[in-house]
């Protein structure tokens, strides 16, 4: 049985009222780290929502760009895809001037052991890139686990909670924050941190994690009880529009879905519909890395997909025999170890 959701489309999808706001972002577009997991998707979407407002504007990929297919998809819907190691100063050099940049490029997965990997992606990398494109407006992600661990019943970290981060990764997350803070301060450069918590896009995803387990009848780890999530849509979406909202200072924002989510109330619902009790291991926590996106929600609006429709969507994937990428999120993790 083939797969009917078409994971691409879903994901690339724009809203009204991202066509609207692209109307307003004035310049091209450029995505650096466009490669990876999400940056093709921003890439399509921010390139359909531009011919949806009948506008004339480029969007450029850049990436390394070992992934040919992937390249050809970009470019087959009119992308401008640039190969560029963005570790060398003088392939920076070749880039286009733009007004706008979504810097998404950073390393995660595989840090334990390969330290000086991490920080050279997560710190050296926005050093070059902030020296060489000092007058453009960028949005830069980051990750949620920056925050300390919070009480579900707090409502998540709101983006005034002062950072703690535990271990190596979270740290250098962190760093690249600064280092766009700094050339905000003293160079002028307009920034937005985007703090995201888990974006789902059924290939992979806290979503994925979960189902698989209960699945493939495998124990589920309940150290981190809940969490927070969104649709890789509506991440796209946000980060794209806050392109309007990157000033200087750097301004922060969460990003994420409204709901605190229960691992296990999770699970339980996904062994409804495989018909597979899951398997629970470890006491949950009162504690875990939870965001509260409230000020995003207040300004772009609340997210388009709701969870339950992400759980049906991710055992549907999961049961017609959907692609995994394999790279589980570590949503277990509480001290910081990639």
């Amino acid at each position: 049985m083939g797969v009917t959701i078409n994971l691409q489309e879903l994901l690339s999808r724009p809203s009204d009222r991202l066509i609207e706001d692209m109307k307003k972002i004035k310049g091209d577009i450029m995505v650096l780290g466009a490669g990876g997991k999400m940056g093709p998707t921003i890439c399509l979407m921010a390139m359909r929502a531009i011919k949806e407002a009948k506008l004339d504007k480029k969007v450029y990929a850049v990436s390394r760009f070992t992934n040919q297919e992937k390249r050809d998809q970009l470019e087959h819907a009119g992308i401008v895809t640039l190969s560029c190691d963005l570790k060398q100063r003088e392939e920076l050099e070749k880039l286009p001037d733009v007004s706008n940049i979504i810097f998404l490029a950073g390393k995660k997965f595989g840090t334990d052991g390969n330290e000086w990997q991490t920080w050279g992606m997560n710190a050296m990398v926005p050093t070059l890139v902030c020296d060489r494109f000092p007058a453009s407006r960028f949005v830069v992600f980051s990750s949620g686990n920056i925050y300390p661990l919070v009480k579900a019943s707090s409502g998540g970290a709101s983006e005034s909670v002062k950072c703690q981060p535990i271990g190596e990764y979270p740290q250098s997350c962190l760093a690249r924050e600064r280092i766009f803070e700094y050339y905000s301060q003293t160079r002028g450069t307009k920034v937005l941190i985007f703090r995201l918590s888990y974006a789902i896009a059924l290939e992979y995803g806290v979503l994925n994690d979960i189902a698989r387990k209960v699945y493939n009848s495998q124990p589920l780890d309940l150290a981190n009880g809940s969490f927070n999530c969104i649709w890789q849509s509506d991440a796209n979406e946000y980060a794209i529009r806050s392109l309007l909202l990157a000033d200087n200072p750097a301004v922060i924002l969460n990003a994420t879905g409204p709901e605190l989510v229960g691992v296990k109330e999770t699970a339980k619902k996904f062994g409804v519909l495989f018909e597979k009790e899951p398997i629970f291991t470890s006491e949950e926590n009162t504690d875990a890395y939870l965001l509260n996106a409230s000020k995003a929600h207040s300004v772009f609006g609340y997210p388009h997909v709701s969870l339950d429709t992400m759980i049906e969507y991710q055992a549907k994937w999961i049961l017609e025999g959907g692609h995994d990428l394999n790279i589980p999120t570590h949503f277990e993790e509480r001290k910081g170890s990639y």
